[in-house]
């Protein structure tokens, strides 16, 4: 077919792709330390480098922190016009006494169909972020241009919160703008069944602290008498959820609506084994919605989760206090349609209603997001899922991500546009731990699969 000189150039080339992805993997671009700072603009500058030498307007852009690296390429009357965003920083390799061998010093091990590269930063997300890169190669290679318009976006502080890139984008909102973003930061199902992420829950942070007398109290003298903001804010935290695993918060619900049923069919078709996989916690029993897969409890349905309390002495040994004031921080995970300031005001209500006198509340919001899901009617959905399958032989699983993602909220937010979460990763690549590793078949296929999406969105299939 049309496409085999990109594919043939991919396979001839790859010990080269390889040796590329080395140089960059020896960066030590590590955007929490200050110290290295000079290491993440070398690594805005390498990846400048490699793309303006394949013909893209590349040039590294400044920020009050680390620099953005932005490119332009390929055909501007060929639609449509993609956005491919991916980040170079990465985390520290503390601790380095469990590394095997130095973490900034890539090396590719195992044999046969088990090989893999070794390094920091390896599979989040420099391997990931190269897979494009190097279709990108092979068409200027094979064809001597892209197929379709091509913008690049890479950051360096994706593993500190991206704090510069919201004001980026608004201050490039026209030069950015695209009809749909690729985003190459996620996962396959497994190591032989290419996915789609297409569903991102949404994310409510909350602090509440509970507070009664106006200083703490002698257990033995005002015990009984006066109130305990512990035992105030363990009844309400407790009364969240009812026997059946749903949050009792009036409206809480409101907008989460359900599955899709092709979805809902093609998760129950999966080969997921529920019992694995919380034992592999030491658990047994999945804790959500009563009658609700576990698949669906952590991909498709709203929670909410105490993570942390504080209240009173937890010093060593004993003190016999009743404390004026204890708090907890809460994490709400919104799907569908769900309001994230209604979901916060109806926390608060919900605990203001359960206050007992002499107790108030202060609350502090630590950031809120909506849920974000790409339309299974997307043109742009159908051409990767038969791009994938061209290449993977198996059609990949629209999955759904329990987490959150903010750079796709933005795009959403601020571009107005959908993103097609599309990565290689597996379970055991082991990213923010030692001896991360990227299986030498994500990159080299998922260099072949970037090459087959761009075709087929180019309508080239």
């Amino acid at each position: 077919m049309a496409l085999d000189p990109v594919l043939a150039t991919i396979d001839r080339d790859l010990d080269q792709s390889i040796e590329r992805l080395f140089a960059l993997l020896r960066i030590p671009s590590i955007s929490t330390d200050p110290a290295y700072r000079g290491e993440c603009r070398k690594a805005a500058d390498w990846l400048a480098h490699e793309l303006a030498a394949l013909g893209f307007n590349a040039d590294v852009r400044a920020t009050k922190g680390h620099p953005m690296v932005v490119a332009h390429g390929g055909p501007k009357d060929r639609g449509p016009h993609v956005l491919f965003y991916g980040h170079y920083d990465v985390q520290p390799p503390d601790p380095l006494e469990l590394w095997e061998t130095p973490p900034f010093e890539p090396r590719l091990v195992g044999s046969n169909g088990n090989r893999r590269i070794v390094a920091r930063g390896v599979a989040d997300d420099k391997g990931q972020l190269m897979t494009f890169v190097e279709a990108c190669r092979a068409f200027i290679a094979a064809e001597g241009k892209l197929p379709l318009r091509v913008t690049i976006l890479l950051e360096g502080e994706e593993e500190t919160g991206s704090p510069s890139l919201p004001p980026f984008l608004d201050a490039h909102k026209e030069e950015l703008a695209a009809d749909v973003a690729l985003v190459c930061d996620t996962d396959m199902w497994d190591a032989n069944t290419p996915a789609v992420t297409t569903m991102l829950r949404g994310l409510v942070l909350e602090e509440v602290i509970v507070e009664g007398a106006d200083r703490d109290l002698h257990s033995g003298l005002f015990g009984g008498a006066a109130i305990n903001p512990i035992r105030v804010l363990a009844r309400i935290l407790a009364g969240i959820h009812d026997e059946n695993g749903r949050i009792a918060i009036p409206g809480f619900y409101d907008g989460a609506g359900e599955l899709d049923p092709e979805i809902r069919a093609q998760w129950r078709a999966l080969d997921f084994n529920e019992s694995r996989f919380l034992g592999d916690l030491g658990l047994k029993v999945p804790a959500g919605e009563a009658g609700r897969s576990v698949l669906e409890q952590i991909w498709a349905r709203p929670t909410c989760d105490a993570n942390g309390i504080i209240g009173g002495y937890t010093g060593a040994g004993s003190k016999t206090v009743i404390p004026a004031r204890a708090s907890a921080k809460l994490s709400f995970r919104l799907v569908g349609q769900q309001d994230p300031m209604a979901v916060r005001e109806g926390f608060r209500a919900f605990v203001r209603a359960r206050l007992p006198a002499d107790c108030k509340a202060e609350f502090l919001s630590h950031g809120a997001s909506p849920a974000l899901q790409l339309p299974l009617s997307s043109p742009y959905l159908a051409k990767t899922r038969k791009a994938l399958e061209a290449e993977w032989e198996r059609a990949p699983v629209l999955k759904g991500s329990g987490g959150s993602i903010p750079i796709v909220g933005s795009f959403k937010r601020d571009l107005g546009m959908d993103s097609l979460l599309v990565g290689f990763g597996v379970d055991d690549d082991r990213i923010h731990s030692p001896n991360e590793k990227y299986d030498l078949a994500s990159f080299h296929k998922g260099a072949r699969s970037w090459a087959r999406i761009l075709a087929a969105l180019a309508g080239r299939n």
